[in-house]
């Protein structure tokens, strides 16, 4: 896990790496997040959109979101060249939407 401080408003995205962006319809909602066995959050989500940076550190990698609250889990294998990954909830599911690196 990595944490950037960045003078732009653009998000770097080198391979190998994974950006998730987890959208601001989860406020209220406690989630975890995983990428294979490591926890990478564990929190009530606020109003504001969160986006976690992960370096690729397997040949396959799999997010899973868990929904603290009904123990609903929601895998998704990623990308093995690295990927923005956008995570939305959606009609009380969760969407996983993965776009390839620019």
């Amino acid at each position: 896990l990595s944490f950037r401080t960045s003078k732009t408003d653009k998000t770097k995205v080198s391979s190998d790496l994974y950006t998730i962006q987890i959208g601001n319809s989860f406020a209220g909602d406690s989630i975890s997040v995983y990428v294979n066995d490591s926890l990478l959050l564990n929190c009530t989500m606020g109003s504001t959109a969160l986006t976690l940076q992960v370096n690729r550190f397997a040949e396959e990698n799999a997010l899973m979101i868990v929904d603290n609250k009904s123990d609903e889990i929601t895998p998704f294998s990623l990308n093995p060249k690295g990927s923005i990954v956008n995570v939305e909830k959606e009609n009380g599911k969760i969407a996983i939407k993965e776009s390839e690196q620019q």
